[in-house]
């Protein structure tokens, strides 16, 4: 089973257990799994296209593209591998935000957000053996304050947000602008935990921590 030490060291499954593979590069999914005591067998990023489709809406962009990613991976594995994928979308309305890669699209979805409540959907889905087995996805939401010029500057100037969904990274400097959040934080970070954990728990993976 994959256990923790006392010390809280994170330890390997064992051969019963099938082999897990997280389908993203995203260091903060790897951090996150970590933290609940989970050490991927291997890492492999999907590299699949993920614009949107014409009309496409956010929860279902969301969980198509985690699906896309699981089965990518999975092609590439082992039969009886896990490929677990994920995919955050950070939404206003019905309007899709990118992941930032420049800094007008920073300061675009920054000054969007400012002051408003907005979702963040996270598609979690797990294959093996080239389908889907099993799916879901999780919404968070979360109000930003009022942010100053000189406020949405200073973050730029930290460059946090460069790769983020939205903007902006809810673990760092950004966490000083959330007023108000309703749901799993875990989720805004990039992997709702408790969703990801039952569902390496229902395909035989023992995720959750147990006693003895």
């Amino acid at each position: 089973m994959n256990k923790s030490s006392p010390q809280g060291a994170p330890l390997q499954p064992d051969r019963a257990t099938p082999r897990l593979v997280l389908a993203s590069a995203s260091p903060r999914r790897l951090e996150l799994l970590k933290q609940i005591g989970i050490v991927p067998d291997a890492i492999v990023a999907s590299e699949i296209e993920e614009a949107p489709r014409a009309g496409e809406l956010p929860r279902g962009l969301a969980a198509r593209l985690a699906a896309a990613k699981a089965l990518a991976v999975s092609n590439r594995q082992q039969t009886d591998d896990l490929a677990l994928a994920a995919d955050t979308v950070v939404a206003c309305g019905r309007r899709i935000l990118p992941k930032a890669e420049a800094v007008a699209e920073a300061e675009t979805c920054l000054k969007l957000l400012s002051g408003r409540r907005h979702r963040v959907m996270t598609g979690l889905a797990l294959a093996r053996g080239g389908r889907v087995i099993s799916e879901r996805l999780v919404e968070t939401r979360v109000a930003f304050k009022v942010l100053s010029p000189d406020e949405i500057a200073r973050y730029i100037a930290s460059g946090e947000w460069q790769g983020k969904a939205g903007g902006y990274a809810i673990q760092g400097r950004a966490g000083a602008f959330v007023r108000w959040i309703e749901g799993s934080y875990s989720n805004v970070v990039g992997l709702p935990l408790y969703e990801a954990a039952a569902l390496l728990e229902g395909a035989g993976y023992p995720a959750f921590a147990r006693n003895g």
